[in-house]
């Protein structure tokens, strides 16, 4: 153990130290508020595919997805093809007349042709929000995954990755700005292509790259046999709602993306609307076969290392990967499974550090660019004064984020995750699609979308047996691990809001801009116009 927590040590440091080195070399060539927000919209699509993967595979879908097929087998496919289907959504409806309408964030979109202040204040909100929760999920998780594999359990030694976790995110971000977030993830994704595929090679070659056998391997040493092939075991082929909490997920994850922030900035980073389609292009095929990597990564765990062994070190699966990879190495104890494990481990952590800076990116972006440049001056703010705020909202968020994750660690927020879809699918897309496709759509109908998809989101899950975890009749399963209360009964029996949520955040826009008299038909001429030929694009 000693020598694999060295080897860890030394590969955290190396990737940090080449990040680090990045994000200055950057920081030289920002210099304007198209620089810090935008990259200088200078990338390519390729560039920005590799970003926006970068940006999306992160630390839950590698570790977790792996460990979903490795423990849950054939139901790990519903959250990796939901992933994936859902930049379809990107692809089509957003992605091209983004990039075309806006400048730096979504509510530039948004609040076109709105009253700026209101509709740039609730999008702004929305933005951080969603940043929040999804930053604490995967601060949390570095303090787990760190501690972890470097084999220290104490508190101190998550707080401490947590803390170190934040101030690496700060740097890039208020130092880098977009050109150094970028390249981190840009880097990040390439080492994480390059680790899930050799792993892939390297479990197919150990049965003859026949997959039929890595299956039935898989299923003999899950414990779980023939129904490890088949659906049911993680969503309870009987149980009726377990079934619409799966659906509710389902649509939470192909809606969520093409609202969430992080994502959505992304699309401003290249030169035009065709670039902008292009990156998501490459976005799907990177993605695409980095799910179809983590589908033999999480097998291959399941047939080699074992469903017991798994759910022994972990029970939600998180070390599947890890664990393989020390496996495959030669074992515990070994030199090789020392390395390949810290390696894996090392990739891992490179996720999550791309991932939060992203995030961090985004929310301290709307912040400056919304809230005080367009909300508290009114417009009237320079760009210097833009950039000055988004680095101290970034400083501010960063270290809100790293307090709420030390407090949040002994808590089960993979939850977090899903509600900040939710929240994305609620709020920010449908007032997002209406803005940009219905002309009688106005500010009253933004706001109420954007707040009502935003307090459902967030009031079901308050509502739902994430907190409230006592079994009955209908919930005959409960939840031992309630952030509230394990015996008293949850009002609403899904676990994720979508289902209900994203619904109400649309009749909340529908019927706000329904019972409001205001029209905007001559900026929504305007606005079309712009989105589908780029005139008067930046």
């Amino acid at each position: 153990m000693t020598e694999q927590r060295t080897i860890s040590v030394v590969l955290f440091a190396v990737f940090v130290a080449l990040t680090l080195f990045i994000t200055v070399r950057a920081s030289r060539q920002t210099r304007t508020a198209a620089d810090f927000y935008a990259g200088g919209r200078s990338f390519s699509p390729l560039q920005n595919g590799l970003a926006l993967g970068g940006d999306y595979m992160s630390a839950a879908s590698f570790l977790g997805i792996a460990g979903m097929f490795a423990l849950s087998g054939y139901d790990g496919f519903l959250y990796s093809i939901g992933f994936l289907v859902a930049w379809l959504v990107a692809l089509l409806l957003v992605a091209e007349m983004l990039r075309n309408s806006g400048r730096f964030t979504m509510a530039d979109v948004v609040a076109f042709r709105m009253r700026q202040r209101p509709v740039r204040a609730a999008a702004g909100i929305s933005t951080i929000v969603v940043s929040i929760f999804y930053l604490l999920a995967q601060m949390v998780g570095a303090g787990a995954l760190v501690s972890l594999l470097l084999g220290t359990s104490g508190e101190a030694a998550k707080i401490w990755t947590i803390v170190v976790v934040g101030a690496l995110m700060i740097f890039y971000v208020t130092v880098g700005g977009m050109k150094g977030t970028t390249w981190v993830q840009i880097v990040k994704a390439v080492l994480l292509l390059i680790g899930a595929f050799v792993m892939t090679v390297w479990v197919l070659a150990k049965y003859g790259f026949d997959l039929s056998d890595l299956l039935g391997a898989a299923a003999d040493r899950s414990g779980k046999g023939d129904a490890f092939l088949k659906p049911g075991l993680k969503y309870g082929a009987t149980d009726a709602w377990s079934k619409l909490d799966l659906l509710s997920l389902g649509l939470a994850l192909v809606l969520g993306t093409a609202g969430l922030p992080h994502i959505l900035i992304r699309f401003y980073t290249v030169p035009n609307a065709r670039a902008a389609r292009a990156s998501v292009n490459w976005a799907i095929g990177i993605i695409g076969v980095f799910y179809l990597m983590t589908l033999v990564i999480g097998f291959g765990a399941a047939a080699l290392v074992g469903g017991k062994a798994i759910a022994a070190q972990d029970k939600g699966g998180n070390t599947a990967a890890p664990q393989l990879a020390e496996h495959l190495g030669g074992g515990a104890g070994s030199t090789g499974g020392a390395v390949f494990l810290a390696v894996i481990a090392a990739v891992a952590f490179a996720t999550i550090l791309a991932v939060v800076a992203g995030l961090t990116l985004a929310s301290s972006s709307s912040f400056a660019h919304d809230l005080f440049a367009n909300v508290l001056k009114r417009g009237k703010a320079t760009e210097r004064d833009e950039v000055r705020a988004a680095r101290f909202s970034a400083i501010v968020i960063g270290a809100v984020a790293i307090v709420l994750s030390i407090f949040a660690r002994g808590l089960n927020v993979a939850f977090l995750v899903a509600l900040a879809f939710a929240v994305a699918a609620s709020a920010n897309l449908p007032t997002l699609l209406l803005s940009l496709f219905w002309r009688r759509f106005n500010t009253a109908g933004a706001l109420a979308g954007i707040y009502g998809g935003l307090v459902a989101a967030v009031g079901l899950v308050l509502l739902s047996p994430i907190c409230w975890g006592g079994a009955s009749d209908t919930l005959p399963k409960g939840n031992a691990d309630a952030l509230f209360s394990a015996d008293t009964v949850a009002p609403f029996p899904l676990q994720n809001p979508g289902l209900l949520s994203i619904p109400i955040g649309l009749l909340c826009a529908v019927a706000g801009t329904l019972l409001s008299k205001s029209r905007t038909d001559e900026r929504f001429a305007e606005l079309e116009v712009r989105a589908l030929t780029g005139r008067g694009a930046h």
